[in-house]
């Protein structure tokens, strides 16, 4: 009988371990139509649970999208308070908190190519330092990867073929994308894409800057009809971290299974985004768009008209102690070493 109880209660105990629930609220003011928010659901929670098989640990997980429990931009402070355990930071809407991330922002006219950005990110995420340091100092634990969004583009209501047709005209833009407009006589707003159709429709907007995959599920070529490809670029756009305090209380069995399903976010958003954004530009022309691509001696007209802001944004950067200068280089040698060429080599002039 004592070596039946004792056999009992050792089973009870495994059991009881491996079954080790762990609360995991993950956070993103977008809604679910967008690709990043999705792969959450579909990528990084399925290769998150994957990972913790087998293992004393499993994660019971709550999502919360759509402004639930942080508005678009309001995701950093959400899990730096510890409201959430996990998000994906746009780090696009924090060029202040989060400057060196936001270097494909102030330098366009690079790779259209969403992988060659993202590797070339997250090879200096682990190189330099500062990348990383600069989510330490919110609390956030980098965990791997992020999101790249497909190349950037216009969408209008009337139609551009120079850029005189832009002069006079609002054109909405995310963070410091508004940059791209110098010199063109638009009028450049900041915005997001919750409230572009919407800005659009009323008029706040004549057009925007935005890139395929997202224009298409907002129907924006509903009240934006003209699309024009200008190659602003891919863009780095947000990263997948964690709550530091929190992640570094977790077993290193449950923060590998996190870096897993990062790895595994990074590689499912990029398939994804590649296969629907050619989807999204037919489903678009489908519905009536009209898609034209601006001239090549339009482009680099545009590229040469704009200031050096990248100089100036690394040069500011340098006399606040951060690594600007080091990161713009990393940046354009990154893209150089690709293979692709920039329309100027904004850290070199």
């Amino acid at each position: 009988m004592k070596k039946f109880l004792l056999a009992t209660l050792v089973l009870l105990l495994s059991f009881g371990s491996a079954q080790k629930s762990i609360d995991i609220n993950v956070v993103n003011g977008h809604p679910a139509v967008f690709l990043w928010v999705s792969q959450l659901t579909k990528t990084f929670i399925p290769a998150v649970d994957a990972a913790l098989d087998g293992t004393a640990y499993s994660a019971n997980w709550e999502e919360f999208y759509g402004g639930t429990l942080a508005k678009v931009g309001g995701e950093l402070e959400t899990l730096e308070a510890g409201l959430a355990e996990i998000g994906i930071v746009p780090t696009v809407f924090e060029p202040s908190n989060l400057p060196l991330q936001n270097v494909t922002y102030v330098s366009p006219f690079g790779s259209a190519d969403p992988g060659v950005v993202a590797n070339i990110l997250n090879e200096m995420h682990q190189n330099i330092p500062a990348m990383i340091e600069s989510w330490e100092s919110f609390d956030l634990e980098y965990l791997g990867s992020g999101f790249t969004l497909d190349n950037y583009m216009l969408m209008t209501k009337f139609p551009v073929n120079s850029l005189d047709d832009l002069k006079g005209k609002k054109i909405g833009a995310p963070g410091a994308a508004v940059n791209w407009l110098d010199g063109t006589g638009a009028v450049g707003v900041a915005g997001n894409l919750t409230t572009y159709y919407n800005d659009i429709q009323t008029g706040v907007y004549d057009g925007v800057i935005v890139f395929a995959t997202a224009a298409a599920p907002s129907k924006l070529y509903e009240v934006a009809p003209y699309i024009t490809l200008t190659n602003f670029g891919s863009q780095y756009a947000g990263a997948l971290v964690a709550n530091k305090t929190w992640y570094d209380s977790q077993a290193s069995e449950v923060q590998a299974a996190l870096r897993a399903g990062a790895a595994a976010y990074g590689i499912g958003f990029e398939e994804a985004i590649k296969a629907r954004t050619a989807a999204s530009l037919e489903a678009m022309a489908a519905a009536g768009a009209i898609i034209s691509e601006l001239p090549d001696d339009v482009k680099v007209a545009w590229a040469a008209s704009l200031p050096n802001v990248p100089q100036k944004w690394a040069r500011d950067l340098d006399a606040k102690g951060l690594p600007g200068s080091e990161v713009l280089a990393a940046f354009m040698q990154g893209l150089r070493d690709a293979g692709e060429t920039p329309a100027r080599d904004w850290d070199k002039e």
